[in-house]
């Protein structure tokens, strides 16, 4: 994980993990869940952190829109969300693991990178439109994660 808040920095901040659902309907005024994230994702006040998985979901989603991949931009930078990377082999090998071990739920590639990332900052809280998959997995110490929306 490159240069970004440390895990004893963001002890004192109330912090967010932020799926690609969210962030798509955020950006998407047409979108289903438009209306439900958007005051959350606008009137939240700490720090949000997701990972280049999601981030590279988001752009292909947004992408169908000229717009899209600006406002993808505008909102990642103004926002001070903090993106970490999970592409080094041994991180590519945990989350394959955990892929196999939700396979049925199931789990894709983003998905584990944010219970990687949940572990690594020990953050619980996730703004996310898959409560199937996200209510079901379990960081490495068993810890459930806090869904946001609900």
């Amino acid at each position: 994980m490159a240069s970004q808040t440390s895990k004893s920095e963001l002890a004192f901040v109330k912090t967010w993990l932020l799926d690609t659902g969210p962030l798509v309907a955020y950006l998407d005024q047409s979108d289903p869940a438009h209306d439900e994230v958007t005051p959350q994702l606008d009137n939240f006040r700490g720090q949000l952190v997701t990972t280049s998985a999601v981030i590279t979901e988001t752009m292909h989603f947004v992408a169908e829109s000229q717009s899209g991949p600006r406002l993808l931009a505008d909102f990642v930078n103004e926002s001070g969300m903090q993106v970490y990377d999970f592409s080094q082999p041994s991180e590519l090998y945990e989350a394959s693991l955990l892929m196999e071990k939700y396979a049925d739920t199931p789990m894709d590639y983003a998905d584990a990178t944010l219970i990687i990332l949940a572990q690594g900052l020990g953050v619980t809280d996730i703004v996310t439109l898959d409560r199937r998959g996200f209510s079901t997995y379990r960081t490495q110490r068993r810890r459930s994660l806090h869904l946001v929306l609900g």
